[in-house]
């Protein structure tokens, strides 16, 4: 008997010491509040946030006292840590976050919610929470939104260096910016050139123009973009090279790099060289290009074209037409319906390099 007493003692207390809707000691059981897990990569971080998902049910949410009341901390999801995870040192809200693990806890009001990450990640929900251990709380603005029954974490407005994170139950959602951090993309491309990428002469040709294209790290960008020349010299990197060498005013050298760069390319090149040239509304530096096309590859059928983008900036439509007709002899499949419609808008007499 007392044995037996012994026993549903020590049941009730195991059970007094677990919350309410928590899993067996022994057993992996479905739970209520389901896990979830919502990821995104911005530039090259990775964030990740793990959470369970309470359903609303018809209950009063925020500012009720056993959920999410008004000027306490709180779980922002159910049963252990809510987590937020990032691979690199990020920004929240403009406040810079190391990188790693952290306990995701809110304080809600009616007005304001205040966001937390503390150090301690491995807690059961927000009742063993001290302050102390805060890494970084923001404070940001509730919106109003459609009802959502089960809380939910998404990611969005997804940008090449930020994203939205929001939180969203019931009908409030909790949205904070994440915006990477520039440095820690440069590193980790500096640690991509430490393995095999560094080896061929895309790999440092793809870091400059990341670069370049990002405005940063110039410098060494232009050591990486003279490490893929020296590998093999082609018009991708001489370009690339041209560009840095524009971007930190050294227009001499550029052009002359620019110069070297369209002695190597191709015809595919040159010409696409020149649309792209366009579509950036340089249609003088473009013509030029079409004009070069044209004199160096006369008998292919990207030179026909070029040809005829060059006699549309004389005024010669009719020339312009007998060169597209040239191009579509020798053109691929795939491209000879463009071209028939490239006709149409010449015999229109429409401007094809506008």
């Amino acid at each position: 008997m007392r044995k037996v007493q012994y026993y549903l003692c020590l049941g009730a207390l195991a059970a007094a010491a677990i919350p309410a809707g928590a899993q067996s000691l022994v057993m992996s059981l479905p739970r209520q509040s389901q896990r979830a897990t919502v990821s995104q990569r911005v530039a090259l971080t990775d964030l990740t946030i793990t959470y369970h998902r309470p359903l609303a049910g018809g209950r009063k949410i925020w500012g009720a006292p056993n959920i999410a009341p008004y000027g306490q901390v709180w779980r922002a999801g159910a049963n252990e840590n809510t987590t937020f995870e990032v691979s690199d040192s990020v920004t929240i809200e403009g406040q810079r976050l190391e990188r790693g693990i952290y306990g995701l806890h809110m304080i809600p009001n009616a007005d304001s919610f205040t966001v937390i990450f503390s150090k301690n990640s491995t807690s059961w929900g927000s009742f063993t929470y001290d302050q102390k251990e805060d890494a970084l709380r923001v404070t940001v603005k509730p919106q109003t939104t459609d009802l959502r029954e089960e809380l939910t974490y998404e990611v969005g407005s997804v940008k090449p260096d930020s994203a939205v994170v929001t939180l969203r139950w019931e009908k409030i959602a909790v949205p904070f910016t994440v915006k990477t951090d520039m440095e820690a993309t440069v590193a980790n491309i500096r640690n991509q050139m430490r393995n095999s990428a560094q080896y061929i002469w895309a790999g440092p040709d793809d870091a400059a123009t990341w670069c370049v294209d990002n405005k940063v790290n110039l410098e060494e960008a232009l050591a990486w973009a003279n490490r893929s020349i020296q590998m093999e010299e082609r018009f991708e990197n001489l370009s690339t090279k041209a560009r840095i060498l524009e971007a930190l005013n050294r227009t001499t050298e550029a052009t002359a790099v620019r110069a070297k760069s369209m002695e190597v390319a191709t015809v595919t090149q040159l010409y696409f060289y020149g649309r792209q040239l366009q579509t950036q509304k340089k249609k003088d530096e473009a013509i030029a290009i079409y004009r070069m096309v044209a004199k160096r590859f006369p008998n292919h059928w990207l030179g026909h074209l070029a040809q005829a983008r060059s006699l549309v900036a004389d005024g010669n439509f009719e020339g312009a037409i007998k060169e597209v007709r040239a191009s579509q002899a020798d053109a691929p499949a795939p491209q000879k319906p463009n071209l028939d419609t490239l006709v149409k808008r010449l015999e229109s007499k429409e401007d094809i390099n506008s």
